[in-house]
């Protein structure tokens, strides 16, 4: 019974994960051109473009999904704190408030935030005029304004665990603590943290991953010194209909993520997360 229960699921994984990889990887490892057609011929060619051309957007991967995962915990954690312990009868109302902007395209989200942080959006434009900032003044094209379209457009995704995590803590552990002569900051940090650190892994996880992905932030709101792999990685298979390189990048990232989600679970302890 469990194993037909999952096979459902399985199935899905199977179809839409697990064979595309492969086909991934054997692209990768392919030569030729769309028009003659790919033939695998365990070539590494891929791969050595990969490494030697787009080093600088593996980095700018890493730092700006990182940094946005960063700032959206400095963020939703707070607002999951309050939600799951201040929140009482408004509780409903706050979270769907959270989840209010799924129900718009990431796409016009993403392009609010070139309004926004336009030379004379609403941000800016007040400030110039009133002379707090010289008029050539401009965050729109930066890091700064990718790394804030990501953290906007991903904080849900942390929110969202850290609140399921924290709203599962017995509120009675926190008194006990402050019946044993616990301040209160010697009570988050020897209770309440260790027991939201499932929120913390899931939510740094569903940030990270499609933030270190995502090129339509780095596209709409960043330069070209800005762009991410998944800029490199939609270029190359929908325009320059580079598939061996493509898919060498799509699995030299995904490899990258594997890692990093390993060593993250073992710097946070996986008896912690399972507990």
């Amino acid at each position: 019974m469990p194993w037909l229960l999952l096979a459902p699921g399985l199935a899905w994984l199977l179809a839409f994960y697990v064979l595309p990889a492969v086909q991934m990887f054997t692209y990768s490892i392919s030569t030729g051109s769309l028009e003659r057609g790919f033939e695998m011929t365990g070539s590494l060619n891929a791969y050595e473009e990969a490494i030697s051309r787009f080093g600088r957007q593996f980095l700018n991967s890493i730092l700006y999904g990182g940094a946005a995962t960063i700032f959206t915990f400095l963020i939703g954690f707070p607002v999951a704190y309050t939600i799951a312990f201040r929140g009482g009868r408004y509780k409903n109302l706050i979270l769907f408030l959270v989840i209010a902007p799924f129900f718009t395209s990431f796409l016009i989200r993403t392009i609010s935030w070139q309004i926004l942080l336009g030379d004379e959006g609403p941000v800016l434009g007040p400030l110039k005029q009133l002379q707090l900032l010289p008029g050539t003044f401009s965050v729109l094209g930066t890091a700064v304004a990718q790394v804030a379209g990501l953290t906007y457009n991903f904080l849900p995704f942390m929110i969202l665990p850290l609140y399921v995590a924290l709203e599962k803590i017995d509120i009675r552990l926190i008194e006990a603590a402050g019946d044993l002569y616990a301040g209160r900051w010697a009570a988050f940090r020897r209770v309440t943290l260790p027991l939201a650190l499932p929120g913390v892994f899931a939510g740094s996880l569903l940030t990270l991953i499609p933030a270190m992905g995502d090129y339509i932030n780095a596209e709409l709101l960043g330069n070209p010194q800005t762009r991410m792999i998944g800029n490199v990685i939609q270029n190359r298979l929908l325009i320059q209909n580079d598939y061996p390189v493509g898919s060498a990048l799509s699995f030299m990232l995904m490899a990258a993520i594997l890692v990093a989600v390993f060593i993250y679970a073992r710097a946070l302890g996986t008896e912690q997360l399972t507990g």
